[in-house]
């Protein structure tokens, strides 16, 4: 898979992504129970939280260096949700827009051997990317299938 192949499947989840929760009223995607006690701002302040990581690894992973540790995954996913349910709906669907931009825009400007095989830079871009998107996609939509929204 080369840069533009990447770049479309990247775009093409993120698409699917957000069409998962485009004309939901306000209120709906501030309500809790989507995944666990996460409501659709959540996930979305989630994603985004996981494109900021994938900017600060990518650089490192492309020098060679080891990318930040996390202490856990879930610990970490528990820490950075608390910390960004204070923000507003429009905060995070405008930080959400603007790190998915400065993530493409990245990638537009890393050196193609990095896309060319699977190396730890791919790895980490599709575990971070257009493999976790449709998993918060399903949940959505499976969500809104059993809300009949």
């Amino acid at each position: 898979m080369d840069r533009t192949q990447l770049l479309q499947r990247i775009e093409e989840r993120w698409r699917t992504f957000n069409d998962s929760f485009a004309g939901l009223r306000d209120a709906a995607v501030q309500e809790p129970g989507v995944v666990g006690d996460w409501s659709v701002v959540d996930i979305i302040a989630h994603v985004t939280t996981w494109e900021e990581e994938t900017l600060k690894a990518l650089p490192l992973l492309m020098e060679g260096a080891r990318p930040p540790q996390y202490g856990g995954v879930d610990a970490f996913n528990a820490r950075e949700s608390a910390r960004k349910r204070a923000l507003s709906l429009a905060v995070v669907r405008r930080q959400a827009a603007e790190m998915h931009q400065q993530l493409l825009a990245f990638l537009q400007t890393a050196p193609e051997r990095h896309f060319a095989t699977e190396t730890r830079f791919r790895r980490r871009l599709r575990l971070d990317t257009y493999s976790h998107y449709p998993e918060h996609t399903r949940a959505i939509l499976a969500w809104r299938q059993a809300r009949g929204l």
